[in-house]
């Protein structure tokens, strides 16, 4: 163990099922990278990405080889997977989900939620990045299904919503809200801001209704601000505020493990 901190959900404290939020802190990147990026995607170092992945992998007990983060395209689209793959053959997804022991499952955000799902009685585990886009076109739902395919029950999926963008960091435009009700989505996510024409949207309020609505069992929420807590986590939108050139990204994970 290498001591990276990470924080846990209470409801997926459970036997044979290891997993973590991570935070930025414990890796090796510097700048606006500091310093646990695991976004592959970034202009970060690549060598500093990869041993932060492999702290990030060693703290959910697995070789950094058997932890398995997708392409994330903000879609609705959840996989099953067996084994890992390739740093090059990376599926475009927004959801994995797996029954194989000894393998790690893991997502990346910067404000978007990532949200970790097991069923322990079935050791069927998920996880899901959920953007505002994601979130409305169905991937928590797509989580759930790909879930049940390999055996789980709704009913007993635990599911825990780890940091990301509050309602209260979350301004949004005209447009926005209109997507939502093209979609047959009510108002009750959104409340006015300051700004003329402008709302403030509670991604994890919806989250947290759209696991409702998939029959999941328990939902947790860590109710962490990805936006104001900048000693603890990256943000897309702080960067995009303060004209930054980059950002890092946060990984979740969750492992079953090798029986």
């Amino acid at each position: 163990m290498n001591g990276v901190p990470f924080l846990t959900a209470r409801s997926l404290n459970l036997p044979g099922i290891a997993h973590a939020f991570f935070t930025r802190e414990g890796g090796v990147s510097e700048g606006v990278y500091a310093s646990l990026n695991g976004g592959v995607g970034s202009r970060d170092a690549q060598a500093a990405v990869a041993e932060n992945r492999a702290r990030m992998a060693s703290a959910v007990g697995v070789e950094v080889e058997r932890l398995a983060v997708p392409y994330q395209v903000h879609s609705a689209e959840a996989i099953s997977v067996v084994e890992p793959w390739e740093p090059c053959a990376r599926p475009r997804c927004d959801a994995i989900v797996t029954a194989t022991p000894g393998l790690a499952l893991g997502v990346t955000g910067a404000d978007c939620g990532m949200i970790l799902f097991a069923d322990a009685a079935a050791r069927v585990i998920g996880a899901a990045h959920a953007g505002w886009r994601g979130a409305l076109n169905g991937v928590i739902e797509a989580t759930v299904e790909a879930m049940e395919a390999l055996g789980a029950r709704p009913d007993r999926i635990d599911a825990a919503l780890g940091p990301c963008i509050a309602q209260a960091s979350y301004e949004v435009g005209p447009e926005f809200g209109a997507a939502f009700r093209d979609a047959g989505e009510d108002g009750r996510f959104f409340m006015p801001s300051q700004k003329a024409g402008h709302a403030m949207f509670d991604l994890p309020g919806y989250i947290a209704e759209r696991a409702r609505r998939a029959g999941v069992g328990r939902f947790e929420q860590l109710g962490l601000d990805t936006y104001a807590d900048e000693a603890r986590f990256y943000s897309y939108r702080r960067t995009t505020h303060r004209g930054e050139p980059d950002y890092g990204r946060l990984v979740s994970a969750i492992a079953l493990a090798s029986v």
